[in-house]
């Protein structure tokens, strides 16, 4: 059994229960995350999963999407995200459209209660809530939660986290180490183990490189706000947060030209009703692939190369803003 889980607070958390629960039940799996720039419909990943061979393979929190992901292999799906299409013969376990809307780790502390006893790994489905902000949601799971660990305690967890996949090594197998093997949100944070400090350190990298990016101000034209930015780090999205806070009446765009090499890597967010998913895929470029366009109706972005990036970012109204193709 293999477990191809995202890097974020959600899908590491996801990952961690999935994995906790079917080994303590028998059914050991190995576990692969995706890195910088990764999908796991891309024609790279599908290669590296028929290469791997398993047995069975779950994908958690990385979307739904058209096309097989791994002929004749029993396919699960844990995921929370707009579907964009529907995935060969995978078994699609989906939050998406329930309210309140459950994220892939709630879901899979669900599933994993078919299978053994799933008390201790609590924490872990509240971390993904914090994660994907849905603690307010209503979960019992998520009240049940802070008051046997401490709101506290959840954030801080969530927060260190969520720091290795933005530094630019985009590592974020230290943090999931912490959460296959803490008794809770406090073994994250405390240095009991040593990926802590690797942590800590991967936040102070963010920190800085978040810090140098906030002096860059937003291009406006229409109802669209642009800022365009150069790192390493995957910032971009929490850049399109912070402005989306300002720029309550835009759809607020955030392009990182330097996250990946010959890309550029955008987020997008907005307070307005727009939808987002509808107001990329109305803008889609010739060139687009798996990487454009998923996510949430109010949270999604994507990667293009530089001439769609070119052809995308000219229709928007921001010519000058092209890049060497």
């Amino acid at each position: 059994m293999l477990i191809l889980g995202h890097f974020d607070a959600d899908g590491l958390s996801a990952v961690a229960i999935l994995k906790r629960a079917l080994d303590r039940a028998g059914r050991p799996a190995d576990v692969r995350l995706v890195g910088k720039g990764e999908n796991p419909w891309s024609d790279a990943l599908t290669a590296e999963l028929a290469e791997r061979a398993p047995g069975g393979l779950i994908v958690a929190d990385l979307g739904v999407r058209g096309g097989e992901l791994l002929s004749g292999v029993a396919t699960v799906i844990v995921d929370h995200h707009v579907p964009t299409g529907t995935p060969g013969e995978a078994v699609i376990i989906s939050g998406h459209g329930l309210e309140p809307e459950p994220t892939s780790a709630l879901l899979a502390y669900w599933c994993a209660q078919a299978v053994g006893e799933t008390k201790d790994l609590l924490w872990l489905a509240a971390i993904g809530l914090i994660g994907d902000v849905a603690e307010a949601a209503g979960f019992p799971e998520m009240a049940e939660a802070q008051q046997r660990y401490g709101k506290t305690a959840l954030r801080d967890a969530v927060s260190l986290l969520n720091a290795p996949r933005r530094a630019a090594a985009a590592d974020a197998g230290p943090a999931l180490a912490l959460l296959l093997k803490g008794e809770g949100p406090k073994d994250v944070t405390s240095g009991r183990y040593p990926e802590t400090q690797l942590l800590l350190a991967a936040r102070e990298e963010v920190k800085g490189e978040l810090d140098r990016a906030k002096r860059v101000g937003p291009k406006v034209r229409g109802d669209v706000a642009l800022i365009r930015f150069e790192s390493a780090c995957q910032i971009h999205p929490l850049v399109a947060q912070q402005w989306r806070g300002r720029l309550k009446d835009k759809i607020v765009l955030a392009a990182n030209t330097g996250y990946r090499p010959g890309w550029v890597h955008f987020a997008a967010r907005t307070a307005t009703e727009a939808n987002l998913i509808e107001f990329l895929a109305e803008r889609r470029p010739a060139g687009a692939d798996e990487n454009y366009g998923s996510g949430h109706i109010k949270a999604t972005g994507g990667a293009l190369r530089p001439e769609d990036w070119n052809e995308f970012v000219s229709g928007l109204g921001f010519p000058e803003e092209k890049v060497d193709a």
